[in-house]
C-alpha cells in the first residue's frame, strides 16, 4: 500500500464531519457452490448462511468500520432479522437512533457464490419499500448536519429522490449509486446527485455503450456523455480492472488491487462506504477511489458483505 494511501485511510477517523446513509437493510440468506447454476439446474451447495448485508446498510457500515461517523436512515421489519441487521450496524459503529420499524417482514436477498467468489443476487424489499419520502423529510435536520449523503436505489425512488433534494438543498454533497439499475433516472435525482457511482454494465446502458467492461471505451467521450446526462462527476468501477473517476471535464484510471478473491459480494458497496467516508474527510474524488480500491480488495477475501469488512488496522495489516 502506497504511504500516501495509508496516511489518508489511517486519517478517517479523525474526520470532524459525518456521513448519512438513507437506504436498504437485508439479512443475506447465502450458500456457496462450486459453480453457479446455469438456467433450470440444480446444483449442490455448502451450508446456509445468515449474514447482515443491503446496499445501504453494507455502504454505512463499511464507512463507520474506517472510523467515519455515520448515521443511518431506512426501515426493518418486525421479524427477528430486525433486531440482527440493526444489531450488526450497532456492532459496526452506526449510528442506528433513526431507523424506522414497521409491521411485516424485514428485507431479505437470496445470494448463490461459487468457488471463484463470483456471485447471483436475488432481492426481496420486504420493509425497505416502507421507509417513505416522509420519514426522511422528518429528518432533514439531522441530514443538513452531515456532509454527504449516500444513495442507492433499493428504497423507492420516492424516498431516493426526496433524499436527495433535502442533502441538495442543505448544501450536504450527494453520492447515488445507480443500483439496482436504473437506465432512465429521473430528472429531479439528477439534478440534486452530485456524483454518480456505476459498473462498467451499469455506465454502458446508461450512456448507451457497448458492453465491453470498459477495455475499449473512449474515456474522453463517456466524460462527454456524462455532462450531457448531468453529471460532471462520476466513478465508474471496472472488477478487476480498477476505477475511472471523472471530475471537471477530466478522467483518471485507478489501478485495482489484486487479491485472491473468497466472495465478491458487497465489495462495491465497501468500495462506496470507503468514498463516503473520505470525500466527508476532505479528501478528493479520486483520492477516495484510491482508498477505496484497498479497502474493496480486502473484502473480497471474506465470505459476506458487511462480515467481511475491515478496520483500517485489519487493512493496513493486510497489505502490509
Amino acid at each position: 500500500m502506497p504511504e500516501p494511501v495509508r496516511a489518508r485511510l489511517e486519517a478517517l477517523g479523525e474526520a470532524p464531519t459525518s456521513v448519512i446513509v438513507v437506504g436498504s437493510m437485508n439479512a443475506d440468506y447465502t450458500v456457496t457452490t462450486k459453480r453457479l447454476p446455469k438456467p433450470g439446474e440444480t446444483v449442490n451447495g455448502g451450508a446456509m448462511r445468515i449474514l447482515p448485508g443491503g446496499k445501504g446498510a453494507n455502504q454505512a457500515s463499511a464507512a463507520a468500520r474506517l472510523g467515519a461517523n455515520v448515521r443511518m436512515l431506512g426501515a426493518v421489519g418486525e421479524d427477528a432479522n430486525a433486531d440482527f441487521l440493526i444489531g450488526k450496524l450497532d456492532e459496526a459503529g452506526v449510528d442506528t437512533t433513526d431507523i424506522l420499524h414497521v409491521e411485516g417482514p424485514s428485507g431479505t436477498t437470496l445470494i448463490t457464490v461459487s468457488a471463484e467468489g463470483e456471485n447471483t443476487i436475488v432481492y426481496s424489499p420486504g420493509s425497505n419499500a416502507k421507509a417513505t419520502a416522509g420519514y426522511v423529510q422528518s429528518h432533514r435536520a439531522t441530514i443538513a448536519e452531515c456532509a454527504v449523503l449516500g444513495l442507492c436505489l433499493e428504497s423507492p425512488i420516492s424516498t431516493v429522490i426526496a433524499a436527495a433534494e433535502t442533502a441538495h438543498d442543505a448544501g450536504v454533497t450527494v453520492l447515488l449509486n445507480d443500483s439496482p439499475f436504473m437506465d432512465e433516472l429521473p430528472h429531479e435525482l439528477v439534478e440534486a446527485t452530485d456524483i454518480l457511482l456505476v459498473n462498467q454494465h451499469e455506465v454502458a446502458q446508461l450512456l448507451g455503450l457497448p458492453d465491453d467492461g470498459g477495455t475499449d471505451y473512449d474515456w474522453y467521450e463517456v466524460t462527454s456523455r456524462f455532462t450531457d446526462y448531468g453529471f460532471d462527476r462520476a466513478i465508474v468501477t471496472l472488477g478487476a480492472s480498477g476505477s475511472i473517476v471523472i471530475e471537471d471535464g477530466r478522467w483518471h484510471r485507478v489501478s485495482a488491487v489484486q487479491v485472491d478473491a473468497v466472495d465478491t459480494t458487497g465489495c462495491g458497496d465497501s468500495f462506496m462506504g470507503t468514498v463516503l467516508a473520505s470525500l466527508a474527510a476532505g479528501y478528493t474524488l479520486l483520492q477516495s477511489a484510491q482508498i477505496g480500491s484497498y479497502v474493496s480488495a480486502y473484502a473480497a477475501t471474506k465470505l459476506g458483505a458487511q462480515s467481511a469488512y475491515g478496520t483500517v488496522e485489519e487493512i493496513v495489516s493486510y497489505f502490509s
